[in-house]
């Protein structure tokens, strides 16, 4: 996302916690030593960090992008965290005449390096169009859902039915197999056929391996568990079937107990 940025001609500062990840920048981006130096240094802040705590610390930390960062700038948040924490970071932002809003984005490594990441965006009018000139550097398409916090709960449902997807995928291709159906064959099938989804797309593509799955498997966890919540707070009856399933996609992925897929899960 960040090369992408750079290629477009924008001036970018970049910062992060370990330093390896912003040694391909040397030449290209200004490195900062601190998120304030690189709120002082610019008009729209992209960040993108793992969980909410980290997202706090970031912006709110007394050498965060919030201490740097002048009057009628712009947060982007492309973390996937609680909408609730994004309007709390709002209201603190406010204070400074400083915007945020919501953009978490699907679609991976492949798709950021070919600039076609989904961007779910959240917020208001104004502060979201003038992100979207750089928000078009590196995605395909850019999906304006509403208020702060739409985005984030876009990408909660996405990530929801993606983990219940995995599952499905699982199970698919191993009753294939015992049905005497070539895994790699019956992956082609669904491609082409009704029944293809991303989840077996992605595991056919990794050989069937679920390295790389269950190394996601804490992410999916977290967010399976803040859609949920989202859903209480909001009193909408949870979906039985997603539940389950995704209940099952994450013991499965975790080699644990029957996972519980509750809050703060």
């Amino acid at each position: 996302m960040a090369r992408s940025i750079a290629d477009e001609g924008y001036p970018l500062t970049v910062w992060a916690r370990r330093a390896a990840s912003v040694e391909p920048f040397a030449g290209v981006a200004a490195v900062a030593s601190t998120p304030a130096e690189v709120g002082e240094s610019s008009d729209v802040v992209g960040i993108c960090v793992v969980a909410d705590a980290d997202v706090e610390d970031v912006l709110l930390r007394a050498d965060g992008v919030l201490a740097g960062m002048a009057a009628g700038g712009v947060v982007v948040i492309h973390s996937t965290i609680r909408p609730e924490t994004c309007q709390r970071l709002a209201t603190e932002a406010a204070k400074q005449e400083i915007s945020i809003i919501d953009a978490p984005v699907s679609g991976g490594g492949d798709a950021a390096a070919q600039r076609r990441l989904l961007v779910m965006v959240g917020g208001e009018d104004d502060a979201v169009a003038r992100c979207r000139p750089v928000l078009e550097a590196f995605a395909r398409p850019v999906i304006h859902l509403g208020p702060l916090g739409s985005g984030q709960v876009a990408k909660l449902v996405n990530n929801f039915v993606f983990t219940a997807q995995v599952g499905l995928a699982l199970e698919t291709f191993s009753f294939a197999q015992r049905l005497g159906m070539d895994r790699a064959a019956a992956a082609q099938v669904l491609a082409h056929g009704s029944g293809g989804t991303r989840a077996n797309a992605i595991l056919a593509a990794s050989g069937f391996d679920t390295t790389g799955l269950r190394q996601a498997e804490p992410l999916l966890r977290k967010d399976v568990g803040i859609v949920l919540d989202v859903a209480r707070a909001a009193g909408v009856p949870e979906p039985a079937a997603l539940v389950e399933l995704a209940r099952n996609t994450l013991s499965a992925l975790g080699n644990g107990p029957k996972a519980q897929v509750s809050p703060n899960a």
